[in-house]
């Protein structure tokens, strides 16, 4: 999620080590440990009530549907399809039938 590696986690809990002591380190992972969940839990909740007055329609949201990068991928792959459903029509359109020989006009050629 933030792009930190294994050799970077390693070197953030040595320093930690270090500098907190290993007597406090325990006791600030629990509360670091009790945050997080408890922003997971607002999250949940957030997600919980935006979906009850939404109403029933929206109740398969998820929050990562609210992200603008995923709304303006869904539009585009939407306006891709149409357009490619369009073409698909026009070329059908413009085809022959199968077996069907094309015109041909004796005094063009």
């Amino acid at each position: 999620m933030f792009d930190v590696g294994l050799l970077e986690l390693a070197v953030i809990a040595l320093v930690a080590v270090v500098a907190l002591g290993p007597d406090r380190l325990p006791d600030l992972a629990r509360q670091a440990a009790q945050l997080l969940h408890r922003a997971r839990g607002l999250a949940h909740n957030a997600r919980d009530e935006l979906r009850n007055e939404l109403g029933p329609e929206y109740s398969d949201l998820q929050l990562r549907d609210l992200d603008p990068r995923s709304i303006v991928r869904k539009h585009l792959t939407e306006a891709m399809a149409e357009v490619d459903r369009e073409a698909a029509k026009e070329k059908a359109k413009d085809s022959l039938p199968q077996g069907q020989v094309p015109p041909y006009d004796v005094e063009a050629t």
